[in-house]
C-alpha cells in the first residue's frame, strides 16, 4: 500500500535564503577562528571503537526520512527490523533540522576533537563535503559494506568530495530540475525557455539554494557544474541576473514555491523532484522536467563523525540499508531517489507505480544527464555565496 505523502519535504527543511544567509555568516566564524585551529587529522584525532562490547548505535536524522508504521508512527519498520536481527539498539533522533544549524551545533567539539555523542549523521552532500575537509569525518571499512559496494548506483562513486568512497554513503538523493503545472502553461523543457519565454514572464521562481540554481545554469551555458572555473560561474550569474533584471522571475524560493505551483500562481520553477511527486499525487499535470541541459544530483549522507564509538556497529547500520529489499521499503515512505541498486524489482511487490516513478528510480539516460556539483573550497564558497546573494536580494 502506497505511504500517504509527506506534507513537508526534507529538503523541503531546508532554509532557503536564511540558509545561505547562514552559511556565510558560519563561514565567516569558521574564518575568524581560523582554519588551521578547527581542522583534524585521521592521526591527530583518533577514535577508539566498542563495537564490540557496546551493541548500540546513535543515529541523527532529518525529520520524516525514515519509514513508519502507518498504523503506529512510534514503530519503524526497518529500523526495528534491524535491531531484532541485529542486537544492536538504535538510539534515533530527529534532530537535524538544517545544515548550517547543525554545523553551528557541533562545530565547536569537532574542531576540538572531542565527541557530539553521535555515532551516525545524515548530512547534504556540499555540508558533507565541508566536514570531510575539515578532517571531522572518520573513514569507513569497505570490508564491512559489501552491500554498499555491490549496490551503490554507479553514477554517486567517485564524488569530488569522497573519490574513494571511503568516507560518506548516500542515503537517499534527489534532483534540481525544472517544474511546471500544465493547467496553467504548456510544457517547458529547457532552462533558456524557463529564463527568456514571454507568457512565463513574471510567474517564474528559482531556488535560493545556490548549488542548485547556478549548478542548471551552468549545465545550460555547457559548463560543468562538477568542474568549473570563476569565470563560468560569473557567466552563469550573469545569465540569472537578466532573468531577476528583467522580471521574468518573480522571486527566489525554498520550498515554499510547492504551493504556489499547486495552487497555479506560478506557471513554472526551478525545483525539487521529492516535492514535485508530492504535488503530483494531488495534480498529475505538476510535472518534474529534467532540462536537455541536464539536471543537478544532491545527496543526503550517512556519516561517522570523529570521536564515535560505535563505527563498526553503525557501519553494519548503513550496509542493511543497502539491500535492495530493505532500500525499497524506504524508498516506498520518503519518495526520494533510491540509490541503491536492485530496489527497483523489490519495490514491484510493494507498489508498482513507486516502482515506475522515473523521480525515485531514474532511468540510466536521465542519470547520465545529472551531476553532482563541484565541492567547493572555504573561499570558493564564501565568493561564489556571496555573489549569488548580490542577485537574489537576500
Amino acid at each position: 500500500m502506497r505511504s500517504h505523502p509527506r506534507t513537508v519535504s526534507r529538503r523541503g527543511l531546508l532554509s532557503g535564503a536564511l540558509g545561505s544567509a547562514a552559511l556565510l555568516a558560519g563561514g565567516g566564524a569558521l574564518a575568524g577562528c581560523g582554519t588551521e585551529a578547527a581542522q583534524q587529522t585521521e592521526a591527530g584525532c583518533v577514535s577508539e571503537d566498542r563495537s564490540a562490547t557496546e551493541k548500540k548505535v546513535i543515529f541523527s536524522n532529518w525529520p520524516q526520512y525514515l519509514d513508519v508504521d502507518s498504523a503506529d508512527e512510534s514503530k519503524r519498520p526497518t529500523l526495528d527490523a534491524f535491531q531484532a536481527e541485529t542486537g544492536i539498539q538504535v538510539t534515533y533522533t530527529e534532530d537535524i533540522n538544517d545544515n548550517n544549524e547543525f554545523f553551528g551545533k557541533v562545530r565547536n567539539q569537532l574542531a576540538g576533537c572531542q565527541s557530539i555523542d553521535r555515532d551516525l549523521i545524515v548530512l547534504t552532500d556540499w555540508m558533507a563535503a565541508r566536514m570531510i575537509r575539515l578532517g571531522w569525518i572518520q573513514k569507513l571499512d569497505p570490508a564491512r559494506l559489501p552491500n554498499v559496494q555491490a549496490n551503490l548506483l554507479p553514477s554517486l562513486k567517485g564524488r569530488s568530495f569522497d573519490p574513494e568512497n571511503r568516507i560518506a554513503v548516500p542515503w537517499q538523493t534527489g534532483l534540481a530540475g525544472l517544474a511546471y503545472n500544465g493547467s496553467v502553461t504548456k510544457e517547458i523543457r529547457t532552462v533558456d525557455e524557463l529564463l527568456t519565454r514571454p507568457d512565463l514572464k513574471g510567474r517564474v521562481t528559482a531556488l535560493s539554494e545556490m548549488r542548485d540554481t547556478i549548478g542548471l545554469l551552468l549545465q545550460a551555458k555547457g559548463h560543468d557544474p562538477a568542474n568549473f572555473t570563476e569565470a563560468q560561474f560569473d557567466d552563469a550569474l550573469a545569465t540569472l541576473k537578466r532573468a531577476v533584471d528583467s522580471g521574468q522571475i518573480r522571486r527566489f524560493t525554498g520550498n515554499d514555491y510547492a504551493p504556489e505551483l499547486a495552487r497555479g500562481d506560478i506557471a513554472a520553477c526551478i525545483g525539487w523532484s521529492g516535492d514535485i511527486i508530492q504535488l503530483g499525487f494531488e495534480n498529475e499535470k505538476i510535472r518534474f522536467v529534467v532540462p536537455d541541459s541536464g539536471a543537478i544530483l544532491y545527496s543526503d549522507d550517512l556519516l561517522v563523525p570523529n570521536r564515535a564509538t560505535h563505527r563498526a556497529n553503525a557501519e553494519q547500520l548503513i550496509d542493511y540499508y543497502y539491500q535492495p529489499a530493505v532500500a525499497a521499503k524506504l524508498a516506498a515512505h520518503v519518495n526520494y531517489i533510491c540509490p541503491v541498486q536492485g530496489a527497483q524489482a523489490e519495490m514491484e511487490k510493494i507498489d508498482p507505480e513507486l516502482a515506475a516513478n522515473p523521480l525515485i528510480f531514474p532511468d540510466d539516460a536521465m542519470l547520465a544527464k545529472s551531476t553532482v556539483f563541484m565541492a567547493l573550497s572555504e573561499e570558493q564558497e564564501k565568493t561564489y555565496e556571496s555573489k549569488f546573494q548580490q542577485v537574489v536580494g537576500a
